[in-house]
């Protein structure tokens, strides 16, 4: 019963993060199509390392496989102590600032999903 009740009050916090998260495929539907459709390319790749804070298993899953189907972003590993991740991104203007998208959106709308 105590499980029912947690599940049914994280279901505003479900809809939160998928209006974020169809935000964030969205944007970078755009820039990647506004970079394929423009004749200069403004495409700056290169593989970032992310300190990671979630911890399970299945928030691990979650933000690898959220990163993945984000266009213009690729996870490539975990480490083995389960702290890092390697991302490769298309549009690395800023590492600094990228990470930080990351882990203030993605891994911390994950983390309020899960706890």
């Amino acid at each position: 019963m105590r499980n029912l009740i947690k599940m049914i009050l994280k279901i505003p916090t479900f809809i939160v993060f998928l209006i974020f998260y169809i935000e964030e495929v969205v944007r970078a539907n755009l820039q990647v199509a506004y970079d394929i459709l423009t004749p200069k390319h403004f495409m700056k790749p290169g593989v970032i390392a992310i300190k990671m804070d979630v911890e399970s298993d299945i928030e691990i899953l979650s933000l690898n496989n959220l990163i993945t189907m984000t266009p213009g972003t690729l996870s490539l590993d975990v480490s083995t102590d389960r702290k890092v991740i390697y991302v490769h991104a298309m549009y690395i203007y800023d590492a600094d600032e990228l990470k930080k998208q990351i882990k203030s959106g993605l891994e911390k709308k994950i983390m309020g999903l899960y706890r």
